[in-house]
């Protein structure tokens, strides 16, 4: 009888936690994914997950916490799958912004921003057009800029994630942030 009970308080426990939890875990998985529906179903394999993994709960911390570990872990295969994807790359990248001498070409040579008062990234606008230009990287390039800038994972633990060698990420980095110069320059300040 003692089990059945027992069963009883962790199931309930799980429906609570399903409607305390939900909406900060998919406003976590939305901010880290950027996919609504991507972001749904990591909150519903969080929730599975915690379901199968229920009796071995032991409370050391508290049920959020078990449950973040539980949906960043999810979050992280995320990137993983992605990352293993092959980069499909039409031409040289570095040749849109260099000549042969690796010298700028003058139509791509960055202007210089002017930071005036204003805050970009407080700008709903330029998050917007910032999205947009990250959404246009290769997946394998923009997971490695979230990781770095939006989850402020160092280079050694982005390498170990996504089973890649350093000069591979600093490669990607070098190149993606590049192309994001050059759309939001593009998008943005040349608009």
């Amino acid at each position: 009888m003692h089990s059945k009970n027992t069963s009883l308080s962790t199931e309930s426990n799980l429906v609570a936690w399903v409607d305390d939890y939900t909406p900060e875990l998919y406003s976590w998985a939305l901010h880290k994914i950027s996919d609504v529906e991507l972001a749904k179903d990591l909150v519903q394999d969080t929730f599975l997950a915690a379901a199968e993994k229920i009796t071995a709960f032991q409370g050391d911390s508290s049920p959020k916490t078990w449950l973040f570990a539980i949906l960043n872990h999810k979050i992280i295969d995320v990137y993983r799958k992605k990352v293993h994807k092959p980069v499909v790359i039409e031409s040289d990248s570095l040749s849109n912004f260099f000549d042969s001498d690796g010298a700028w070409k003058k139509e791509k040579q960055p202007d210089a921003w002017d930071e005036d008062e204003t805050h970009l990234l407080d700008d709903a606008d330029f998050q917007m057009i910032l999205k947009k230009c990250l959404d246009a990287l290769p997946e394998k390039w923009s997971t490695c800029v979230k990781l770095k800038y939006l989850t402020e994972k160092n280079g050694d633990e982005i390498c170990q994630e996504l089973n890649m060698t350093t000069t591979n990420y600093w490669q990607i980095i070098h190149r993606a942030k590049l192309q994001l110069r050059d759309c939001v320059d593009t998008n943005w300040f040349k608009k």
